[in-house]
């Protein structure tokens, strides 16, 4: 490790992991130079950025910086997904992708300090994006503003209307 190029890449590993909520590992083996290209592209849509790392400057980076060490996955060619804000939408990149294609395999990867399992970065792929939970959030707040509304006008509707009811029966009498 005392190359200076290693030393190099070491060091923007680590800032890599130093600005990230998540790390996915995928194995892209067999994948051509146009296909990683547009994953490259659908992960940079995400807000993420996909990169290829050595493993054992990757496993050396992650020791250093106190995280789990992935040992397990860091087997075969490994390229690196590092997620910015939004996880979920960097995940559901990668899913779909390899739903398209059958050569990129998802391994697992780190999120919040913690390693996670290659079903779990599936499962943080199926969870709704942020704008669809902020829409969700919204919809339910107007909802209840909504019926809270329906329900304040009622009160001075049944007083008008039962006002209304009495004046009609008085001028019938």
């Amino acid at each position: 490790m005392p190359n200076m190029k290693n030393q190099e890449t070491l060091a923007k590993i680590k800032e890599d992991l130093a600005g990230v909520s998540a790390v996915w590992v995928v194995d892209y083996c067999g994948l051509t130079v146009k296909e990683i290209q547009n994953l490259r592209n659908d992960i940079r849509e995400a807000g993420a950025s996909l990169k290829v790392y050595k493993n054992t400057l990757m496993h050396i980076a992650l020791e250093e910086s106190e995280l789990p060490t992935l040992d397990e996955i860091l087997e075969g060619p490994s390229a690196f997904v590092f997620a910015g804000e939004d996880v979920a939408a960097a995940a559901k990149a990668v899913k779909t992708f390899a739903k398209t294609n059958q050569n990129l395999e998802i391994k697992g990867g780190l999120m919040e300090g913690s390693q996670v399992s290659a079903a779990e970065v599936e499962a943080i792929a199926s969870l709704p994006s942020r704008e669809e939970l902020i829409a969700q959030i919204a919809g339910a707040i107007s909802g209840v503003a909504r019926g809270l509304a329906v329900a304040l006008n009622g009160v001075p509707r049944g007083l008008a209307q039962a006002t209304k009811a009495v004046a009609e029966q008085k001028e019938a009498a």
